[in-house]
């Protein structure tokens, strides 16, 4: 099992993305999901989070990106709008995950990052 994320790429500033990120293979529940980035020489940060009928945004994309998921297929979305020079990160998708419905409790997963470059 592993997250799938794709979406990354260059854009100009103004410009729209939208990043997807996906449960690869079966699990039996996958709780809170969440994007967060890392620029250059930065620490990584939140940047927006999911749960059950609760989202979570950093302050610097609040009005400007929107999570979302699909349950029945395990994918998370993060739609950006109005992207500046200072979004220009690395993002990871993030999610805790159950295996079975026997586990203990849930794993916490990374994806590989994918780089949205904004160009300026």
């Amino acid at each position: 099992v592993q997250l799938e994320e794709s979406g990354g790429g260059p854009v100009l500033p103004g410009g729209s993305r939208r990043l997807t990120c996906s449960v690869s293979g079966n699990v039996f529940s996958v709780r809170r999901m969440a994007w967060y980035r890392q620029a250059p020489g930065k620490e990584r940060e939140l940047v927006a989070s999911i749960s059950t009928g609760n989202t979570n945004y950093a302050d610097a994309v609040k009005g400007q990106f929107n999570i979302t998921r699909d349950n029945s297929k395990n994918t998370v979305y993060l739609q950006m709008s109005r992207l500046k020079p200072e979004d220009m990160a690395i993002y990871y998708c993030f999610a805790e995950i159950k295996y079975y419905k026997v586990s203990y409790g849930y794993v916490y997963l990374w994806g590989q990052g994918t780089l949205v470059d904004v160009l300026s």
